[in-house]
C-alpha cells in the first residue's frame, strides 16, 4: 500500500503470481503423494509376488526330491507307486508354469517384475513432483519477496521458476514413462 491508501497495482499482479503459484504447488504435492503411495503399493505387491514365487519353488523342490527318490527305490516299478511319480512330476511341472491362474513360478516372476517397474516408474514421478513441488515453494517465496521490498526482478524471476516448475511437473507425470 501507498501512503494514499491504495494498492500498488503490481502488488495485485504480483499476489495473481502467488495465487496462481500456490496451486500448482497444491496439484504438485497432491499427485505426489499419489505417486508416493503407488510406490509402497507396487513394493508391497511385488515382495508377496515374490514370497509366492518362494513357496512355489519350495513346493516344486520338495516335489521334485519326492520324485527322485521314488524313481530309485526298490519299488519304483510297482504301478501305485509309478502312477504316484507320474502325479507328483505333473504337480512339479504346474508349480513351474500355470497360465491358466497365473500361480505358476514363471508367471509370478513376470507379474512381480512388472510390479517392480510400474513401483519404479511411480518413485520416479513421485521424486520428480517432489522437485517441481520444491521449485514451486521458491517461487512463491521470491514473489512475496517481490512485494515486501517493490523489486520486480524477484517477481519475473518467481514467474520463470513456476513456469520451469510446471514443466518439470508435466514432465513428471507424462514423460518419465518415455524414460523408462
Amino acid at each position: 500500500m501507498s501512503g494514499h491508501g491504495h494498492v500498488d497495482p503490481s502488488n495485485k499482479k504480483i499476489a495473481l503470481v502467488i495465487a496462481v503459484l500456490a496451486l500448482f504447488l497444491a496439484i504438485s504435492e497432491t499427485l505426489s503423494k499419489a505417486y508416493q503411495t503407488e510406490v509402497i503399493t507396487k513394493q508391497v505387491e511385488a515382495s508377496n509376488l515374490w514370497a509366492f514365487f518362494q513357496a512355489k519353488s519350495i513346493r516344486k523342490t520338495t516335489t521334485d526330491v519326492a520324485v527322485q527318490a521314488a524313481q530309485i527305490s526298490p519299488n519304483a516299478e510297482d504301478p501305485k507307486v509309478a502312477e504316484q511319480i507320474k502325479k507328483w512330476a505333473a504337480t512339479s511341472k504346474r508349480y513351474d508354469t500355470e497360465p491358466d491362474t497365473g500361480e505358476g513360478r514363471k508367471e509370478l516372476a513376470e507379474r512381480a517384475k512388472k510390479a517392480q517397474a510400474l513401483g519404479e516408474l511411480a518413485n520416479h514421478k513421485y521424486h520428480n513432483l517432489e522437485i517441481s513441488s520444491g521449485v514451486l515453494q521458491v517461487a512463491i517465496v521470491l514473489a512475496s519477496s517481490a512485494i515486501i521490498t517493490n523489486v520486480m526482478m524477484l517477481a519475473w524471476l518467481a514467474g520463470g521458476l513456476g513456469i520451469v516448475a510446471v514443466g518439470f511437473g508435466i514432465f513428471a507425470m507424462f514423460g518419465a514413462a518415455a524414460l523408462f
